[in-house]
């Protein structure tokens, strides 16, 4: 299963110990996201995590919602938020890897007859200001009827939940508060 860390920036601090983070991450994740909405450093960010990621090449990099950028630092792939996707072809003709994020069945649908690599759907349980979560159930229902890999997202927090999402077998699950809470203790 896909541990994909998602971050944010109380979970990346580039003015401090960078390294650090990285290393937190690459113990536990496979996938890293760098997310950091509105960030006026953001592409300078960006190209200084492509160059430190080189130290943990099992850890493959996503650029958030910006194709040209995910080209040009060479990442691994472009994570597409739902204000994104409506750019996904332009990333498939890219030759870029896709992950975008639905909301529903009818959304990853929509996403998977477009080609998408991945989808990651949420949020499954409880996450702050993120609305109602739409449980496991729904998870199981959109396992059954996609055929495109689901990513699971939203709340997943605690050892019970990887452990209730790997069941269901799904892809793979993300999180930003998963991985900010596994520090040193391991």
């Amino acid at each position: 299963m896909i541990a994909y860390a998602i971050s944010d920036p109380s979970t990346l601090h580039f003015d401090q110990n960078l390294i650090g983070d990285l290393e937190r991450f690459s113990r536990r994740a496979d996938w890293l996201l760098y997310r950091d909405k509105g960030n006026s450093r953001y592409r300078v960010n960006a190209e200084r995590l492509s160059v430190l990621l080189s130290r943990f090449p099992a850890l493959r990099f996503f650029i958030h919602d910006d194709i040209a950028l995910a080209r040009e630092l060479e990442a691994d792939g472009v994570h597409l938020s739902g204000r994104g996707a409506v750019h996904l072809e332009e990333a498939k003709d890219a030759g870029l890897f896709t992950v975008a994020s639905a909301h529903s069945i009818d959304e990853a649908r929509s996403l998977e007859r477009r080609g998408v690599d991945v989808v990651t759907l949420s949020p499954i349980f409880p996450s702050p200001g993120k609305g109602t979560p739409l449980g496991l159930n729904y998870l199981r229902k959109a396992m059954r009827e996609l055929k495109v890999p689901i990513i699971a997202l939203g709340g997943i927090v605690t050892p019970e939940h990887l452990e209730d999402v790997w069941q269901i077998g799904a892809y793979g699950f993300a999180s930003i508060r998963y991985f900010d809470s596994v520090s040193e203790e391991e």
